[in-house]
């Protein structure tokens, strides 16, 4: 599979993901973090805002490999 298709494929991946994750984070935000202190939402949201990378890291690896041809 060429990079160009990898790509594409992989953003397609990330929207879907990333906006899954984001409303998983706004359900338990809503949920549980709200009448937490504010240390604790602060620390929630510093996580829950770097914390969609790492799942993420794999497939960007796998988008940004060259193609058969250029190696």
């Amino acid at each position: 599979m060429r990079r160009r298709t990898r790509k594409f494929i992989g953003a397609v991946a990330m929207l879907f993901f990333v906006c899954f994750y984001a409303l998983a984070m706004m359900a338990l935000a809503q949920g549980s973090i709200q009448d937490a202190g504010k240390l604790a939402q602060a620390i929630f949201y510093v996580v829950a805002g770097i914390g969609w990378i790492v799942p993420l890291m794999p497939l960007i690896k796998w988008m940004e490999r060259p193609d058969p041809e250029d190696a």
